[in-house]
């Protein structure tokens, strides 16, 4: 693996997501423009050659992808913004799929296509009426998209009944979705003695373990047995080493160590979505292929995070932030403080290991026996820096190292993440199985 700074070589990797640099290709190719016209686009053009060799163009499904986390992640809290990108998602791949038809048994909606619908207008409309329903705020960047793609695509009746397509196959979706209790009220009730006073500031989404799944029968279908008893050996190794190398002053960490702490600080969705990104960038895929794929890993990311929130309010284990200010003996230190900011929700097990592990696992299938790309993403909680994997393993496994470099988890809790998104991501293959070639 390897890390980059920001600066071209940022700018080489991620500009073939960029969904302008996209359009601006195509508007170069079917409309020569003048030289003051096109100067706007010399240099992410220019990008985009110099990374042909190594990254295919992506298609409408990938493009609509991009745009679409970043918008998605400025929905405050992460729960929230992954379940709008799975929903985002599958109406992507519904929309899609009711013109191909490639999936003919996998509906979730009863919509019928006029024959000729455009694709590509399915695949924006869809992407644009399920953002406007889930991040209303964000109406102007979603609509300016939008419209800019919808002027690469002539006039035409086959453009209108693609929209209508999207338009329809994205609402269905979203009311579906409508009743997944999602919003319920916060009914959590801190933990303290009578008339002892504990900090009052509300936790994170204490009921989206009840929260209806995709694939998953219910929250709990994943759920892993307690955490490590206190007296364990498991226990004395993993606080030992959380406070070694988690430490915000005075940590064993590395320089190399530091950095994929940082980077790993990052929760929302735009750091997840390059990953995928890495694998349906790949040249020769089928559209559709990759909207199912897309769709897959958002359902499994997003039940994933169903099956932790489920875990982490059945145990209420503590954060090593209290536990070694809490410990007695020798181990205590009153003035501990972790290397980032410790999540507003119990610790066991691991959010981000089982959400990269549910990933992982879709990657995986999707890979197959071939070769895998370069699994590459950037973060903005370490000043854009670029990292890249070489296989599924390595990204999760330094998913996990990094929140034990931040001092916000425990090993054991990172290990029975992963185990259980293994699963959930292997349950969401399983779900929506490839299409016979």
């Amino acid at each position: 693996m390897s890390r980059f700074p920001i600066g071209d070589e940022r700018k080489v990797v991620m500009s073939i997501f960029d969904l302008d640099i996209y359009r601006a290709t195509r508007e170069l190719v079917r409309n020569p423009l003048t030289m003051q016209r096109a100067r706007r686009w010399i240099r992410p053009l220019a990008s985009v050659l110099l990374a042909a060799t190594s990254c295919a163009r992506a298609d409408v499904v990938t493009d609509s992808n991009a745009r679409a986390a970043e918008i998605a992640s400025k929905i405050p809290g992460t729960p929230p913004a992954v379940r709008a990108m799975a929903i985002v998602q599958v109406s992507v791949f519904e929309a899609a799929n009711v013109i191909t038809r490639r999936y003919p048994d996998s509906s979730r909606v009863k919509v019928m296509a006029p024959s000729g619908a455009s694709l590509d207008a399915a695949v924006f409309a869809a992407t644009r009426t399920a953002l406007l329903k889930l991040v209303p705020a964000q109406q102007a960047a979603i609509d300016a998209d939008y419209q800019a793609a919808l002027r690469l695509l002539p006039e035409s009746r086959e453009k209108s009944d693609g929209i209508a397509v999207g338009e329809q196959v994205a609402t269905a979706v979203f009311e579906a979705c409508a009743s997944d209790r999602a919003v319920a009220p916060n009914t959590y009730r801190p933990h303290g003695a009578a008339g002892a006073y504990v900090p009052t500031t509300s936790p994170a989404v204490p009921h989206w373990g009840s929260r209806r799944p995709w694939n998953m029968t219910s929250g709990d279908q994943f759920r892993p047995g307690p955490p490590p008893s206190l007296t364990s050996e498991v226990w004395k190794r993993d606080l030992e080493e959380v406070k070694t190398f988690g430490a915000m002053n005075g940590s064993k960490r590395s320089v190399e160590q530091s950095a994929i702490a940082k980077f790993w600080e990052a929760t929302a969705p735009v750091v997840y979505w390059p990953v995928a990104r890495s694998v349906s960038n790949a040249s020769g895929r089928d559209i559709t292929d990759n909207a199912r794929f897309l769709a897959v890993a958002a359902m499994a990311m997003d039940d994933a995070l169903i099956a932790v929130f489920d875990a982490k309010y059945t145990y209420n284990f503590w954060r090593p932030v209290t536990a070694i200010r809490n410990t007695e003996g020798a181990g205590r230190d009153a003035g501990w403080l972790p290397y980032v900011d410790t999540p507003m929700h119990p610790e066991y097990p691991c959010a981000h290991c089982i959400v990269s592990a549910a990933l992982g696992a879709v990657l995986q299938a999707e890979i197959g026996k071939g070769p895998t790309p370069a699994l590459t993403s950037s973060s903005t909680t370490a000043n854009g820096a670029i990292r890249t994997w070489s296989t599924v393993g390595d990204f999760t496994q330094e998913v996990s190292m990094g929140r034990i470099y931040d001092g916000v988890h425990y090993r054991n809790s990172t290990e029975v993440g992963r185990t259980m998104g293994q699963k959930i991501g292997e349950l969401a293959v399983t779900s929506l199985p490839k299409a016979t070639p």
